[in-house]
Formats: C-alpha cells, structure tokens, sequence
C-alpha cells in the first residue's frame, strides 16, 4: 500500500529548539536498535500533554525519522509499534502537527503497517491513523485511494475491540456524502461533502459496512470475535441475520482478558458507541443503507428494535442522541415510516428531551437540530413536536445562553460554552424553522414567543454566518403566513434587515433569503410598497443572471410577484432593467422552473389593457417571437399552456391584439391548439380566440371574417359539442359574438 521512505536529511535546528528536544532525536540514528528503542520510549513519555515539545520533534526532522524506522523490515516489532505511538501522540497536537505529518506521507506508511500479523502493533497504526483521520484538516479521499484498504480494514474489524473501535471512527470520521440532495434541509446536522467519484456510503456499504458492523451493538457477539469466531451473516426472510457463536460465559470472558471486571463493559460500551455513529453517517440520506439496515438482525433483534432500546434514559446521552439520529436518518430516507411508534413515540421525545436546559450546550444543539431534520416535511410531526414538553417554549431559552446566574460552576465549561453560545441559537432558528413550515397555529404560537422577532432580526445581522442562514431560514418559514406578513413583518419592518442580507451575502444565504423576499412581494405584504421603493427591481434582475439555478429561479419568481397587478412604472422598470436579451435568455434556459417562473413574469406585465398595449408597442416584436419559439419547441404541456394564456392576454388588448392579428404564423398555432388532444391547451386557445372576436371592440367584423375563412368557426362548432363543460361553453360564448 506504501513505499518505503527513503533515511531522511537532517533539518536545521531553529534556535529555540532545546537541547534536550535534539538529544530525543539524535537517539534515533544510534547504531545500536535497543538504544534507538529506548530514545522512542523516552520521546513517547516526552511529548505526552506537551505541544511545545511535539512542535520542536517536528521541527527537528524527528517524523521522516520514526516512519523509516516503522517501515524498515529490520526494525523490531516493539520499535516498529512505539514509532506508531509517538506519531500518533505528535498528532494529537495541534493542527500544524497533522500538517506536518501528512506533509512526510504518514498516511501510506501506517496503512502499509497494517498489512503486519502482529495485533498490538496493527492497533498502534490503527490509533495513529484514527487520530490523524478525524483531524478537520485531513482529506478524507486519502482513505480512499486505494481500493485495497478499505476490504482490509473491514477484515481487521474482528480482531479485536481496539481495532473495531478505532477503524468505526475512521469510518465515521470519513463518510462524506457525494452532493446535496436531499430534503432541502441544507444545514441538516452533517458535515461536509466528497467530490469526485463513488460516494463513500456506497464504497463502504458495497464492501460490506452493514454486515461486519451490526453484531459490534450487541456486546455478547464480541465475545466470540474474541475466540476468532466472527459471525456469520446469513438471509433470514427478508432480514440478514448475524448470529455469534457464544461458548464463554460474561465470567469466563472477563477472566479471561482482564483482572478488571468493569473493563470489559466500557470497551463494549465504546465500541457500540463508534459502531451506532457509522451507522448513523452510512444512514444519511441513503434510501439503499436505510432500507438494509431495517432488515437486519442482531442475535434475533432488527436494528431499529436495538436502536429504539439505545434511546432509553438509563443509557448514555450521547448513545441516546446518535441512536436518535440513525432512526431519523432511516426515517427521512423512506426506511421507516413518520407514523411508526419507533418514531413518534421513541425517536421525538427522546430529541426533545434533549433540549432541555439540565443538558449540556452540545447536546441541546444536537437534540435540536436533529429534531428539525426529522419534523421538517412531515406536518404531522411538527404538530406532535409543537405540543411535546412546552417545546416552542423551551427553545426560547436557547436564546437566554448564558444566564446572569449561570448554574455552570466549571469555568472552563462556562467559557466554552459563551465561546460556543451562538450554536444554540443557530439550532433554535433551525427548530423554529421546521416547527412552522406548514401549520398556521404553530407559526402563530412562534411569533408569540417572547421577543421572537426581535430575536430574529437580530439573528439576520449576527458576525456568525451559520446563525445568519438559520435566521433567515426561519423568517422563510413564518413569511408563509399571510396573517403574520400582514401584522408581525409589517410591525418589525423585517424587509429592512433582510434586504441587508441580500446585499452582500454567500450563495446559500442569499437563496433563502431571495425566497424569503418572494413572499414579502406577494400582493397582499404591506412591506411590498417599501421594498419596491429601496431598490429591489435592480437586485432581482441581476439575481435572474447567477449561475446558480435557485437564484435564477428566486430573482424571477419575485419578479413575477413584483408585476403581479403593479402600476405600469414598475412593469416598465422590470422590462427595463431585464433588457431584451436578458429575458430570451430565461425563456430559453434549460430548466423547466425558470421557463415558467418568467413566462408568469409575462402574464403579470402583461394584465390591463393600457399596460398591454404600451408593453407591446416597445416589446411587441421581441415578445411575439419568444411565444414562437416555444410554441414551436419541445416543451411540456404546462409551458406550452403559459405561453397560449399570454397570447390570451395580448389579444386582450386594444392595439396589441394587431399583432396576433397580422402573424399568420401565430393563427395557425391557436388554431392548431384548438384542435389539440390535450383540453388545457384547447381551452387556453380558445381564450385566444374569444379575445380577438369580442364584438364589442373597434375591428372585430374584420377579425371575424378572418378567422371564419381559416376554418376557426368550424372548429367552434366541434368544440361545442365537447363533452368538457368548461371547452363547450367557451366555443358556444364565442360563437355568440359572431351571432350578435
């Protein structure tokens, strides 16, 4: 799997570097191996709680040193093992440390040590490398560059509790998801992502994570890993079953390996925590991991039954949160249902409880926001969670952090937590935000809370930009309530901060907030006047030319709303500040939602007759050869119809109507759509035509004549006699204005 490095060079020794530091490395090039052994076993007591001393190692050149020794053949094993301790105490260090040591290519040279038949040394590589792994400043593709390591490591998992401990983590630590998808939850309570390549999810489940991990939550099964015995997985019905072979009692085995009775329990216990945590990060958004793991049994329990048993109080907290969040990850992926008793009656009180003031400030965060993950599109959970111990009102206390009298005694504790506050209130905004999606009564019980607006609005100018999107994710939420955007918005003035926001803001800000500022332009918002007036025009037609598609999409649907039965000063600004070219290139953009989103745009500018006919005096030529376009192109039935109902509406106008009129082309689509198999097309086209021969407007015989010698009057008479309600008596108003 690795090379062997090559006997380094000495570095230069800076000046602050002790002696002492420089006589730990200098033993490392004595002639004699048990000297050099006893110099390691010195640097390991050495650098152990000293950063100052593990910088200096490494200044000194000590780590090309130790992985030479770890790699040479004719080291001994017991050297070769402290080599791997000491590297892993210099990881431990600081995040230049774990620089330094991947600068030196650690990575190969410990992967290659466990190719070794020796344990201890095997769980030295595998603790170095765990330590090196979960460090934020390591690539997580270096686990995955060679297709060998990952099948060994699984392997190694049934040698003993260390390696099944350490190689979890490494999983756990190393499970990126490949892209978004999912939910729309983008700040759902998991990090990072993987770029390039298979998914590490399906890398891991394809070599076989769910099998040779399960029986690790189930601590007699470890016994008989112990005796080499690992257990077979075999197909029971639709279940894979893991069956151990247990010939030891709990006394025999604790005998066995340990003068420490209460030892064995902690290590199973630490084991099952690092397994529960793969399975959560293997969980996550994946329909295929999620839907295997509700199959599998453990010594005759399916998963979630040993995960549900994980939630109870009398287990540890942090056991209790990430079984919590493993049965919501298979939850939200489709493998269990939100009305399973797993869920509502286990998995949400558990959640819940967590965000309690009595836990620690981690907790509270994680409870909160994994609880907004699992409620987020589901209205029947959100009612359940809104009504569950006083939740809306326990989460107003995630503000209050710290109180004036604190109940925190440790000060270390205390000045993490004011270090760490406002991670309670991004997770609060997050909870609030899924609480109120959907219901009316709970966004009302919200906004209700005390100072809750204030709090949000604060919460949109915070340094911290994680409680920026979290805040405006939450203000989206309650902006879908038409009472609170007629009293609540308008008494706060929200528009102001959030058109702050949108000035000057990352991509996945400025998407929620642009939504946000969708539903304050709708017709009946108070802020839309305001809003219109600070700008906004110009700020959501250069939204409509990013190259993100959610801003694309968000700049025109605000436009849409904007024009929706706007004076003819903002049409006119709109059109201005798209510009001509601008708008063909939303109606010819790839993607269906922009093509719709601006052809509404179209029918609000064009709505009033005055409006109409200025609009098509300046736009006329450019507009109607945008309707041809997509009339004559491959799109879907709901386009197409968009398209026919503005035509509808430019035949509504006085002057504009002359434009359908003298485009042949354009008559001979309606006319085609008229007769189409589909009726929302017919009906749109028929709109057209009643339109262009209403008998009461200034040239309507000449229209008439017309379409009566393009065979449109036949037509009528067909459609008469539609057994649709809505098409017969469209044709039947439509042949009165040539009967009248």
């Amino acid at each position: 799997m690795a090379c062997v490095l090559e006997a380094p060079l000495r570095m230069s020794v800076l000046s602050e570097v002790t002696a002492s530091s420089r006589h730990y490395v200098d033993r490392l090039f004595d002639p004699d191996p048990q000297k050099v052994l006893q110099g390691v076993i010195d640097m390991k007591n050495a650098v152990i709680g000293n950063n100052k001393q593990k910088a200096n190692l490494i200044v000194l050149g000590a780590v090309p040193r130790l992985l030479y020794l770890l790699q040479q053949e004719t080291s001994s094993t017991e050297l070769r093992t402290e080599c791997a301790v000491v590297l892993g105490s210099l990881a431990m260090g600081t995040e230049n440390n774990v620089k330094s040591l991947l600068d030196c290519h650690i990575i190969p040279a410990l992967l290659q040590g466990l190719l070794s038949p020796d344990l201890k040394f095997i769980e030295a590589c595998l603790r170095c490398l765990r330590t090196i792994f979960t460090s934020p400043v390591t690539p997580e593709e270096l686990l995955y560059t060679d297709a060998t390591v990952i099948p060994h490591l699984m392997a190694l998992l049934s040698r003993s509790r260390y390696t099944q401990e350490y190689i979890c983590q490494i999983f756990s630590h190393c499970c990126k998801l490949r892209h978004w998808h999912s939910c729309g939850f983008k700040s759902s309570p998991q990090p990072l992502l993987c770029a390039n390549g298979p998914d590490h999810q399906t890398i891991l489940f394809n070599h076989g994570a769910v099998q040779n991990i399960a029986h690790l939550l189930v601590s007699t099964s470890y016994k008989s890993l112990l005796l080499g015995r690992a257990p077979r997985a075999v197909r029971h019905g639709d279940s894979i079953l893991l069956r151990g072979l247990q010939q030891f009692t709990h006394h025999d085995y604790c005998s066995n390996l340990s003068s420490d009775s209460g030892r064995w329990s902690v290590d199973c216990a630490l084991v099952r925590m690092q397994a529960l945590k793969c399975f959560s990060v293997l969980a996550f958004e994946n329909p295929q991991v999620s839907m295997t793991l509700v199959n599998v049994l453990v010594d005759g329990e399916l998963l979630p039954q040993i995960f549900v048993k994980m939630l109870q109080r009398d287990k540890p907290i942090e056991m209790q949160l990430t079984s919590a969040k493993c049965l919501t990850y298979m939850c939200r992926a489709g493998a269990i249902r939100t009305d399973d008793n797993c869920i509502v009656l286990k998995t949400l009180p558990c959640l819940v409880r967590m965000c309690s003031k009595e836990r620690l400030l981690e907790e509270r965060v994680e409870g909160a926001e994994t609880l907004a993950y699992l409620i987020e599109t589901d209205v029947e959970l959100q009612r359940i969670a809104s009504i569950t111990d006083h939740l809306i009102a326990m989460l107003a206390d995630y503000f209050k952090y710290p109180s004036s009298v604190s109940a925190i005694t440790d000060i270390k504790r205390l000045d993490h937590d004011l270090k760490h506050a406002h991670e309670l209130r991004q997770a609060a905004f997050k909870l609030y935000a899924s609480l109120g999606a959907n219901d009316e009564d709970i966004r009302k019980k919200i906004i209700e809370t005390e100072n809750m607006m204030d709090r949000i609005v604060n919460g949109l100018s915070e340094s911290s930009i994680k409680v920026r999107l979290a805040a405006v994710r939450c203000l989206h939420s309650l902006s879908r309530s038409v009472q609170q955007l007629r009293t609540s918005f308008q008494d706060h003035a929200v528009w102001k901060p959030l058109m702050k926001v949108l000035q000057n803001a990352p991509d996945e800000i400025l998407v929620v907030a642009s939504s946000t500022l969708c539903n304050l332009l709708l017709e009946f918002s108070p802020s839309k006047e305001p809003i219109l007036e600070s700008g906004a025009v110009e700020l959501l037609c250069s939204l409509t030319q990013s190259e993100n598609l959610a801003l694309r999409v968000n700049g025109i649907w605000a436009l849409m709303n904007m024009a929706f039965q706007a004076e003819q000063k903002i049409k006119s600004d709109i059109l201005r500040g798209l510009s001509t070219e601008q708008l063909f290139q939303l109606l010819s953009d790839s993607d269906v939602n922009v093509l719709m989103k601006t052809l509404g745009l179209l029918r609000n500018l064009l709505s009033t007759r005055p409006h109409i006919d200025h609009i098509m005096s300046t736009h006329g030529k450019q507009i109607m050869q945008a309707v041809t376009l997509i009339l004559e192109g491959e799109h879907n039935i709901e386009v197409k119809e968009q398209t026919l109902c503005i035509l509808a509406n430019i035949a509504d106008g006085t002057t504009a109507k002359e434009l359908i009129m003298t485009n042949d082309d354009i008559l001979q689509k309606i006319k085609y759509y008229m007769s189409h198999s589909n009726a929302k097309l017919q009906l749109a086209a028929m709109f057209c035509i009643s339109n262009l021969v209403w008998n009461e407007e200034e040239g309507s015989q000449e229209r008439q004549d017309k379409l009566r010698d393009m065979g449109i009057v036949d037509i009528l008479h067909k459609l008469s006699q539609s057994s649709d309600p809505n098409l017969c008596d469209k044709a039947k108003t439509a042949l009165q204005q040539y009967l009248a």
